[in-house]
């Protein structure tokens, strides 16, 4: 018994240093992507001009730089490097959840309705708020809005029915459809530059980032995130059933609603800056639970390392590919996360839970 508890205990042991590992390699490789995104551009910087430019901002009076690097890097570069990287944290952390939540693969941000109506939002106030007023705030909060009214029409349809993995599923598929189909329509009778509007929004940008914007997601997602790693035995529960949880004393329908809509209100406060960018949370949990396991004490957060570094590389990408022209993100995120799918989905042969 006693060599029995030692092997158990070794084990452990084990993958406790396989988790902090693979989240040590994730954070450098996000470091010095994020200063390779920074350096990368048509200006031709140098690794010391950023460098110097980067202590110029954080020490202002203590350290001078190039004011030309200066300005590329702290107006133009450096709050969107840190809002890939953010972003792309909180995407894959909110799809972590409503995995776990929902027992369901494929669940996601945008599998769920949430970007769905996020878009559909973006095109009332493209369409319809006259360009003088419109502006980006009042897309910005169509948007959000719309994401919001999402979630809490996923919790109402699935009340109805009792709060349960199934009929959350069933009712995110619902109201994706419908406001893709609303989304549709108002295309339809939209000019052709509010079409293109629309067009680009939901491809899915970060051209559009700013240093408000980069402390109020970073806000919403610090916030957050402690909250689902403080609730994870409840969802590594779910995980293995809703009578098992019950068991265990887990208040399920209030533990799946909770999760839903902190997650939901993740996702909204991203996407309702950048538009579109999928496969973020839809692949980001399946490369960590083959990596360090299903436990979501740990999966939560590095499921948002490894976002962050899938978004990252994918606005690297985006901008070197056809530099001078930038591809949308959500574009690149899709050539990255099609494969990797594709590769799950020939290689898993067993139940996935």
């Amino acid at each position: 018994m006693q060599n029995d508890g030692e092997q158990i205990a070794g084990q452990y042991l084990r993958m406790q240093a396989k988790r902090l590992l693979f989240v040590a390699v994730l954070s450098v490789l996000i470091l010095l992507l994020a200063v390779g995104s920074t350096i990368i551009g048509s200006a031709g910087l140098t690794f010391g001009e950023v460098f110097a430019a980067v202590l110029a901002g954080i020490f202002p009076g203590m350290f001078s730089a190039d004011p030309l690097a200066f300005t590329i890097v702290w107006d133009l570069r450096l709050h969107r490097v840190l809002f890939a990287v953010v972003a792309g944290f909180g995407l894959a952390v909110a799809g972590a959840v409503m995995q776990g939540v929902l027992r369901n693969p494929l669940a996601s941000p945008f599998t769920l309705g949430i970007a769905s109506a996020a878009t559909f939002g973006a095109a009332i106030a493209i369409i319809f708020v006259p360009t003088a007023l419109s502006g980006e705030i009042a897309l910005v909060i169509s948007a959000f809005s719309m994401s919001a009214l999402a979630a809490l029409a996923i919790y109402g349809l699935s009340r109805y029915r009792g709060i349960s993995a199934e009929s959350m599923v069933l009712a995110g598929i619902i109201l994706m459809y419908l406001f893709g189909a609303m989304t549709s329509f108002l295309q339809y009778t939209g000019t052709t530059e509010q079409l293109q509007a629309v067009v680009f929004w939901m491809f899915g940008s970060l051209q559009n980032t700013s240093w408000e914007k980069l402390a109020l997601v970073s806000l919403v997602v610090g916030v957050a995130t402690p909250l689902l790693v403080w609730r994870a035995w409840d969802l590594n529960a779910l995980g293995m059933g809703d009578q098992v949880a019950q068991s265990l004393g887990v208040k399920v329908e209030q533990t799946r609603t909770l999760h839903m809509m902190v997650a939901s209100l993740i996702t909204a406060s991203i996407i309702c800056f950048t538009g579109t960018i999928g496969f973020i949370g839809l692949v980001s949990p399946h490369i960590t639970r083959l990596a360090i396991g299903g436990d979501h004490r740990y999966l939560v957060v590095a499921s948002g390392f490894v976002g962050a570094l899938i978004l990252l590389g994918a606005d690297s990408l985006a901008r070197t590919i056809l530099a001078p022209q930038i591809i949308p993100v959500g574009i690149m995120t899709a050539f990255i996360g099609i494969p990797f799918f594709l590769y799950l989905f020939m290689r898993q042969k067993e139940e996935y839970w």
